[in-house]
Formats: structure tokens, sequence, C-alpha cells
């Protein structure tokens, strides 16, 4: 909590644009790059047996999910200079 209390009082005294981000479903947010594939939940099956969906968002679960989301705040914090 310290370094966020210095982090923002120094933000205040070079007049720093701040924003606030959620990150309880940050991982939701991730593009994934890869073609990923999934079984479709019982509930929502329509189709035939075997059915599958094409995911283009992260999903908690996934071993790209951590990659995508960081990717994707990277790409956010990233400076033009």
């Amino acid at each position: 909590m310290k370094t966020v209390r210095t982090f923002l009082v120094v933000a205040v005294a070079k007049n720093w644009e701040l924003h606030q981000m959620d990150v309880h479903n940050a991982f939701l947010h991730g593009d994934l790059t890869e073609e990923v594939y999934m079984r479709v939940p019982p509930r929502f099956s329509r189709g035939k047996p075997g059915e599958v969906c094409r995911l283009q968002k992260s999903l908690y679960g996934l071993k790209q999910t951590p990659r995508c989301w960081f990717s994707k705040l990277a790409a956010a914090l990233k400076w033009n200079i």
C-alpha cells in the first residue's frame, strides 16, 4: 500500500493523468492469436454430439490466458516516445 500511495503522490506532483482498471475480469479481455477450441457446454449444445466452439477471447483456465492478458496490458502501457 505504501508503494501505491507513493506512486499517487508522485503522479499528483507531476500532474500525470491517472486511469483506473478493473482487474477482476481482466483475463477475459485478452485476444487469442492461436486457434483454440473447446467443447460446447452441455446446456448450450443444440447441434451434433462432439461439436466444438472456436474461442476468440481468452477464458479463465486456458494456458494462453496470462500471456494474452499481459500482451494486451503491455500494449496499452507502452509509451510513444
